[in-house]
């Protein structure tokens, strides 16, 4: 599909999107939230990708809604609208994509720009980069499932305190209370990006996908509820002919060869 403020590429089993409206520092307008969701319905409809990967173009990820993109006729724009229409779909279609998503953050991630990083499963990031609120400096409240992401991560306390006071987290704090998974030096992180996505792109999709949904579940379900969907996908994915050709590159001491399926 040919888009306008994204960028979209595949090869060997990896889909990339990259976010692409640099000299604003690709913040979101309606275009690229529409696109953006078009893109991540074609990953659930397409066997053939088994990662994504979500990254910016040029100095930011993605730094949140444009403030200067007014709906037509310059009526005031219903934010309940605005979520509720462009960005909880996208979340929901991120978190429910059963293959891994990586956020390459490769910049300033903030606001819903810093939603959607913390939407995807795994989160690598520039060390020049920074992770920022912005929210309460326009007196709104943080969005796009970050009020969930923010506990989730951080715990009530710290999570109050970054929704709060704005104040920017560095690479190193971002890693340090795990809203990253790794942070690399600028030279290095596209290689570093790139190296982790064909790891996932070469593994067991179809279990990563119900790894994915049990974690998921794991945050709020109880313990029981837990014991039986593990039963449930464990025998689902002793179904599958990545696990046959798991035990088999096992007792011949080989590397599997999964196809992800």
């Amino acid at each position: 599909m040919n888009y306008n403020t994204i960028l979209t590429s595949f090869e060997s089993g990896i889909y990339t999107i990259t976010l692409n409206r640099p000299e604003v520092y690709n913040a979101c307008n309606e275009e690229l939230t529409n696109e953006l969701l078009q893109a991540f319905m074609h990953c659930h409809e397409n066997d053939e990708i088994r990662c994504v990967v979500l990254s910016g173009n040029g100095k930011a990820f993605c730094s949140g809604q444009d403030l200067k993109d007014a709906p037509a006729g310059h009526n005031k724009r219903s934010l309940k609208d605005s979520l509720e229409r462009r960005y909880n779909p996208i979340i929901r279609a991120i978190t429910s994509l059963p293959k891994p998503v990586i956020a390459g953050i490769n910049g300033v991630a903030a606001g819903a720009g810093l939603s959607l990083a913390l939407a995807c499963d795994l989160r690598i990031m520039s060390s020049s980069a920074k992770l920022v609120e912005a929210f309460i400096g326009i007196a709104l409240i943080p969005d796009s499932g970050a009020n969930y992401f923010y506990t989730k991560i951080m715990g009530y306390s710290k999570a109050f305190e970054f929704a709060t006071l704005n104040k920017p987290l560095t690479s190193d704090e971002a890693l340090r209370i795990g809203m990253v998974n790794h942070v690399y030096h600028p030279q290095a992180f596209q290689e570093g990006l790139n190296a982790l996505a064909k790891t996932y792109a070469e593994g067991p999709t179809q279990t990563y996908g119900y790894v994915k949904l049990l974690l998921q579940k794991g945050l709020d379900a109880s313990l029981d509820d837990i014991l039986d969907m593990e039963s449930e996908y464990q025998q689902l994915a002793g179904e599958s002919y990545d696990y046959a050709e798991g035990v088999k590159a096992f007792i011949e001491k080989r590397s599997p060869r999964f196809l992800g399926k």
